[in-house]
């Protein structure tokens, strides 16, 4: 079941993992049950379980922008701004998370030819 997830979740992302950590370049030439011993030996910060978990940051990233805030954050309070209230420095952590969760305008397509028909639809003419 988790290997089947995996595959409908991010099948580009699992060949990509089990290629980087195992050296398996073509799963499907392996019997079921060992691409599934291998996906489930996959890291939890690995592309598709980052994906899975829906996490933006590892939690390696997170532990080290949080210790940066509260670095930054004590500097402050022991500056003339801290004692004032002001100019307070912005949270890292905050700004990875949201320029990650930017939405952005991208289309993707199955294949040239798909985006040769999109093109010339969009265009009114030739590529």
């Amino acid at each position: 079941m988790i290997l089947a997830h995996m595959i409908n979740t991010d099948e580009n992302a699992l060949i990509c993992d089990l290629a980087e950590t195992y050296h398996i370049y073509d799963y499907r030439s392996l019997p079921l049950h060992m691409v599934g011993i291998y996906a489930c030996g996959l890291r939890p910060d690995s592309r598709i379980g980052m994906r899975i978990s829906n996490s933006k940051l590892t939690t390696d990233q997170t532990i080290l922008a949080l210790i940066a805030d509260n670095t930054r954050a004590l500097a402050w309070l022991n500056s003339a701004d801290g004692a004032k209230g002001v100019n307070r420095p912005k949270s890292l952590i905050a700004a990875l998370l949201d320029e990650q969760t930017e939405e952005r305008d991208i289309e993707t397509f199955e294949s040239g030819q798909d985006f040769d028909d999109e093109w010339r639809r969009r265009t009114g003419g030739e590529k």
